[in-house]
């Protein structure tokens, strides 16, 4: 007897209401922001700084707090180990909807039992 395989998402679009279900608790989203926001802004001060070398250690701490985020606060297992663009993007739309406040009224439409404000 063999398990019915999921299917894969297959467009951006239909993947956002699954990445947003997948950060539900405040705790992981603001951990993605740090991440996200923190590494873009290393990231540009060592390519400016001409420290490239250190960018491996960038990657290290924004995927850093966002695993962590996922294994001990969310407890469900990164997207982007299955669909890493897709995550990536999505972790700057997330930033962009918390950063205006809209990031509220998308977790209401992905999780319409949960009410979770950022």
């Amino acid at each position: 007897m063999s398990a019915t395989p999921i299917p894969r998402i297959s467009t951006f679009e239909k993947f956002w209401p699954f990445y947003v279900g997948e950060h539900s608790r405040a705790t992981t989203r603001w951990l993605h922001f740090a991440g996200t926001l923190g590494g873009t802004i290393a990231l540009f001060i060592l390519i400016v700084t001409g420290y490239r070398r250190y960018i491996p250690l960038i990657l290290l701490y924004s995927y850093g707090l966002a695993w962590i985020s996922h294994f001990f606060v969310e407890k469900n297992r990164p997207a982007t180990f299955k669909y890493p663009l897709w995550s990536f993007l999505a972790d700057y739309k997330m930033c962009a909807f918390m950063l205006t406040g809209k990031m509220g009224a998308e977790l209401q439409k992905a999780l319409p039992r949960k009410r979770s404000v950022c």
